[in-house]
């Protein structure tokens, strides 16, 4: 029986999430030989499967009384795209999702599973079981949004980590290709579909941090925790005197296009600079809860102890790179995270002064969560 090359795809590609790969570059790996349709669709399941996984996972448990990780991996992740496309995908026929997800079993070398796979998927074709769209957030995450912006704007957190990002591309001053849209953000425009040419792909979100700066030509411009580099790149727009720098000798590599000086170095230590700067990005490491649309494996990945560990990093980075910047200087502390304990928690144990916050909301503002501050030195 021929597979579908999309499912064939989508199947590897989500185990090798399960063992730790970054979703966009698990599907990338898997992709590499299918033709646009089937990269469409391989991207479809994949992506879905992992933003509906509390729902789909709830589902197995009701029909079948097992908890979803006694389950062998491969006959649990066959599951979970098979009815993800018979829930969520109406251009799939459901005897296609049915049949590919019982070869798959069987391909897997989990022959013994091809009657169990097929009794769930066609029990779920007969059977309307309906389970909470909430159960695809984690309990703990949707509480702490409730804590912090009320149990409404919770619910449409959850509802837009469900969706399909929107694309953004980076125009600049350069002129927009055919069908992109302006937005409220300078140089940033919307293109539903079709090539973004020499442009790059940069969510709104993102493109609305280095404005915050308000960089002027000449000005010393460091920038922290810069791979791979959308941000710097957006603020050497500016004809700036610029340095960059990560922690990872193999991201820092990734910022060698930009043509200036790249740096490997531990933020969270104290900097190797004898100079001040006029302007300092911290783009900060952090736990991307704003882009579980984009990043949706992040949801099963985190842990509420990770947050506290990250906040300690982010603080230490925050502290040495304001004893960096240059008097009357402007530093913005940012990340694509939700959570307070990373966002205003840190700044307001920086003693930093706060010029200026910014907060967007997934389901509020368009594309990814953010927030960032514009800070001083307390000395300044």
């Amino acid at each position: 029986m021929t597979l579908a090359p999309a499912r064939i795809a989508a199947f590897g590609a989500l185990l090798a999430i399960d063992r730790g790969s970054w979703s966009a570059e698990a599907l990338q790996a898997k992709s590499v030989h299918l033709d646009a349709r089937d990269a469409g669709l391989a991207s479809e399941i994949t992506f879905g499967t992992l933003r509906r996984r509390g729902e789909l996972d709830a589902l197995i448990q009701k029909m079948t009384n097992r908890a979803p990780k006694s389950l062998d991996p491969e006959v649990l992740v066959i599951l979970e795209m098979s009815l993800y496309q018979l829930r969520f995908l109406a251009r799939v026929p459901d005897h296609a999702a049915v049949n590919d997800g019982v070869e798959l079993v069987k391909r897997a070398g989990r022959k013994s599973a091809a009657p169990f796979v097929n009794a769930v998927l066609r029990r779920a074709l007969r059977e309307k079981i309906d389970v909470p769209m909430i159960a695809s957030t984690p309990s703990w995450l949707f509480e702490g949004w409730t804590r912090q912006y009320g149990k409404e704007t919770a619910v449409r957190i959850a509802e837009a980590s469900l969706a399909t990002p929107e694309r953004f591309i980076r125009v600049g001053t350069g002129v927009p290709p055919d069908g992109a849209e302006a937005t409220d953000v300078p140089g940033c425009y919307k293109l539903a579909s079709g090539d973004p040419g020499s442009y790059r792909f940069q969510d709104i979100g993102s493109q609305a941090v280095v404005p915050l700066l308000e960089l002027q030509p000449g000005m010393s411009f460091l920038d922290l925790c810069a791979s791979p580099g959308n941000k710097t790149a957006q603020a050497l727009e500016t004809p700036v005197r610029a340095i960059a720098s990560d922690l990872h000798l193999s991201r820092a590599r990734l910022l060698a296009p930009l043509g200036i000086p790249i740096l490997t170095l531990d933020a969270t230590r104290p900097l190797p600079f004898s100079r001040k700067f006029d302007r300092i990005l911290v783009d900060a490491p952090c736990s991307g809860t704003g882009t579980l649309a984009r990043n949706p494996e992040i949801k099963w990945n985190l842990k509420y102890d990770d947050i506290s560990d990250l906040a300690d990093r982010q603080q230490a980075i925050l502290q040495n790179a304001l004893d960096a910047l240059a008097p009357g200087g402007r530093l913005v502390y940012s990340t694509c995270s939700l959570e307070r304990e990373e966002n205003e928690e840190i700044i307001n144990r920086s003693g930093a002064r706060v010029l200026q916050t910014m907060q967007r909301l997934p389901g509020r503002d368009p594309g990814d969560g953010f927030f960032a501050a514009v800070l001083q030195h307390p000395k300044s």
